[in-house]
C-alpha cells in the first residue's frame, strides 16, 4: 500500500497550478477515509489499460495519472521502433476529450506521430484506425459502461487488439518511472499540428470502415422490402452517427431514436449505468412502444463496442442475453452463408469460455470449429491475426463474449457494436419475412439442441478493503476445492492461475492450454458449470452460471441453485 499521507502532501504541493485539483484536495483535508481511497494505490495499469473514477489523487483518474500512463507509453513504444506512431480516439464521458488532446501533446513533444480522430468515435474505429495507419499502438479514452463517474486509457498493439501482457508489463514499468508533476514531456497542440505530428483522422478511414461493415449483411434484398421497426438508443455515447447512418444505408426505412439518449452526454442522466446487459437502460425506449410499437429495441454502450436488445414477442418485450444473441448471431450466419454457398470449409467461431455452451451445439451442426478463448477480446483479435498469418482469414466468421460483445468480420480486432447492430437488425428483418421473432428461433434452437440458462451473479468491493476482500475470497477458494456445490458433486476443477485442471474422483492433474488468468472454475454433472473471476475492469468478483434442463424454467432452477450454492460457498 503507498503512503498515504507523504503523496496526499506531495500532490497537495504538485496541484498548485491546478486550481480546480489543488481546491478538491484541499477540500478533503482531515478526511482520513477520503485521503486513503485517492491515494492507497496507484491506477493499475494493465492489457484493459487504466480505469477509475474522475477526480484527483493515484486511484483515480485526472490529467497526471493520464500523463504518466501516456508518457510511460512513449518512453515504450521509443524503446521498440525507431519511428512510431498512435491512433486516438475518445467517447462522450466526463474529460475523454480533454484527456484525449493531453495523450496527444504528450506523445506528440516525444517524436510520436498522433493520428487523432476529430470527434468523438466507436471504439472498433480506433482497432480499424491502428490497423489501416500502421499505427504502432491505439489510444481509446473510455470507461465503456461503467457509470458516469468513471473514466479510462485504453491501449492497443500494432495488430489492433488490447496490448498484451508482455506489453503491458513493459509499458508499466516506464510509467513507474516517470514523475507524473515533473516527468512527462508535452508539446503546444497548435505547433504539434504546424510541425505534423499530430493530424486528425480524415472521414476517408470513417467512409472504408463504413463500407467494411455493409459487406456483413447477407440478405439486402431482404431488408430493402422489410418493415422491420426498430428502436435505437445510443445511451448518451458515440453510436448515434455510425449506428444510424450503416442502418440508413443498409436500407433500414422505419427507426425511431430515443430522444433522450440521443446526443453525447456524459452525465448520462435518463442511464445512471449506461450497461445494456441491464432493462433499465430500455426504460425510455420501451415507453415508447406503448403508441408505437416496434419489433426490435437496440442500445449501444457509450463507446460503442456492445450491443443489448430488446425483443417483441406477443404484446411484452423480452431483453435477450448477450448469450442468447451470441447464439441467435451465430446460428443465423452459419445458417444463411451454408444456403447462400459462402461457408468456408472450416468456419471458425470463437467465443469466451464463460459464453454459452448452446454454441458448441450450433457449431457442431454446420461443421464449424469452435475456438474458446479467456475472457477479453483481445484474445479473439489474437485468433484473427493468427489465421491472417496463416492465409486463412476468411475462415474468421464471428468471435463474441457474452458481456454484449460481438465481431462480424475480420474489419477490427475488438467488439464492434456498429457492424452488430447491423446483422441483429438484418437477423430480425430475415426471420419477420417467415413470420418469426428472434424469441421464436431461440427456443427453435433449445428445443433442437437442449435448455440452456447462463447467469452472472455480480458483486461488488469498493476501496482498499474490498480489493483485500476479493484477494481473499480467491485465495481461499482455490486453497480449499469444494466436493459439491448446491448438492451437485464437483467433477472437475479448473484453476487458471496454476494453468491445471484437477479430476476430483482420481485426483489426476492435467494442464490447460489457455493462459494464466485469475479464474476458477468447477465442472458439475451433465455439463452445470461455475466459473469465478475478478473483473479487470471493475472492482467486482463475477460468478457464471451454467444450468441445463428439460425447459428453460428448469434449466433456470438449476442456474439458481448454483448460484446460491456458490453464495454460500465464498460467504457472499
Amino acid at each position: 500500500m503507498n503512503n498515504v499521507k507523504e503523496l496526499y502532501e506531495i500532490w497537495l504541493k504538485g496541484t498548485e497550478n491546478n486550481e480546480e485539483m489543488h481546491a478538491e484536495l484541499t477540500a478533503i483535508a482531515g478526511n482520513e477515509d477520503e485521503i486513503l481511497d485517492r491515494f492507497y494505490r496507484n491506477l493499475e495499469f494493465g492489457t484493459a489499460g487504466l480505469r477509475g473514477v474522475l477526480g484527483a489523487g493515484t486511484n483515480r483518474m485526472n490529467t497526471y495519472t493520464v500523463g504518466q500512463a501516456t508518457q510511460g507509453l512513449a518512453d515504450y513504444l521509443n524503446s521498440q521502433y525507431e519511428k512510431s506512431s498512435v491512433a486516438i480516439g475518445y467517447d462522450s464521458r466526463i474529460k475523454s476529450d480533454v484527456f484525449a488532446q493531453q495523450s496527444a501533446k504528450i506523445l506528440a513533444a516525444n517524436g510520436i506521430k498522433v493520428y487523432l480522430y476529430p470527434v468523438l468515435e466507436p471504439t472498433p474505429l480506433i482497432s480499424y484506425a491502428v490497423m489501416r495507419l500502421q499505427c504502432q499502438s491505439g489510444i481509446v479514452i473510455t470507461a465503456s459502461h461503467n457509470p458516469s463517474k468513471y473514466n479510462g486509457y485504453k491501449c492497443y498493439d500494432p495488430r489492433g487488439y488490447q496490448m498484451t501482457e508482455e506489453a503491458a508489463a513493459a509499458t508499466y514499468e516506464y510509467i513507474q518511472k516517470t514523475d507524473m508533476f515533473t516527468g512527462v514531456k508535452i508539446m503546444d497542440f497548435d505547433k504539434a499540428m504546424a510541425e505534423g505530428l499530430i493530424e486528425y483522422i480524415s472521414d476517408e478511414i470513417l467512409e472504408e470502415y463504413y463500407a467494411l461493415c455493409l459487406k456483413r449483411p447477407l440478405h439486402p434484398e431482404i431488408v430493402a422490402n422489410s418493415d422491420v421497426k426498430i428502436i435505437y438508443s445510443p445511451l448518451n455515447g458515440t453510436g448515434n452517427v455510425p449506428v444510424r447512418t450503416v442502418l440508413d444505408r443498409a436500407g433500414y426505412k422505419n427507426i425511431a431514436i430515443v430522444k433522450e439518449q440521443e446526443m453525447p452526454d456524459g452525465n448520462f442522466p435518463t442511464c445512471p449505468y449506461p450497461n445494456p446487459e441491464i432493462r433499465q437502460v430500455f426504460e425510455k425506449g420501451l415507453e415508447m412502444t406503448a403508441t408505437d410499437k416496434a419489433d426490435l429495441l437496440l442500445a449501444t454502450d457509450p463507446d460503442c463496442d456492445r450491443v443489448g436488445t430488446a425483443v417483441l414477442t406477443g404484446d411484452e418485450y423480452k431483453l435477450l442475453s448477450g448469450n442468447d444473441i451470441g447464439a441467435l448471431l451465430v446460428n443465423y450466419i452459419l445458417s444463411q452463408r451454408k444456403a447462400l454457398g459462402t461457408l468456408p470449409e472450416t468456419p471458425i467461431i470463437v467465443k469466451s469460455f464463460v459464453s454459452t455452451k448452446l454454441v458448441d451445439k450450433i457449431c457442431e451442426k454446420y461443421g464449424a470449429k469452435l475456438v474458446d478463448v479467456l475472457t477479453g477480446f483481445k484474445y479473439i483479435g489474437e485468433v484473427i491475426c493468427n489465421l491472417d498469418a496463416e492465409g486463412k482469414k476468411d475462415n474468421f466468421i464471428m468471435g463474441f463474449e457474452e458481456s454484449y460483445g460481438y465481431l462480424i468480420g475480420d474489419h477490427a480486432r475488438d467488439k464492434d457494436a456498429v457492424a452488430a447492430s447491423l446483422m441483429i437488425c438484418e437477423m430480425t428483418a430475415y426471420y419477420k419475412s417467415i413470420g418469426k421473432t428472434l424469441c421464436d428461433v431461440l427456443n427453435e434452437l433449445y428445443e433442437e439442441f437442449g435448455f440452456y440458462c447462463n447467469k452472472l451473479l455480480s458483486f461488488t468491493f469498493e476501496g482498499a478493503d474490498g480489493m483485500a476482500k476479493m484477494a481473499e475470497i480467491m485465495a481461499d477458494t482455490a486453497a480449499n476445492t469444494p466436493s459439491e456445490i448446491a448438492g451437485y458433486k464437483v467433477l472437475q476443477a479448473y484453476n487458471y492461475n496454476t494453468s491445471t485442471v484437477t479430476d476430483m474422483e482420481s485426483g489426476a492433474v492435467s494442464a490447460l492450454t489457455l493462459p494464466k488468468a485469475n479464474v476458477l472454475a468447477f465442472g458439475l454433472p451433465d455439463g452445470k458449470f461455475a466459473i469465478i473471476r475478478p473483473s479487470g475492469t471493475e472492482p467486482k468478483i463475477k460468478i457464471y452460471l451454467t444450468g441445463i434442463g428439460d425447459s428453460f424454467a428448469e434449466a433456470e432452477a438449476v442456474a439458481d441453485k448454483i448460484g446460491e450454492g456458490m453464495k454460500k460457498l465464498l460467504k457472499i
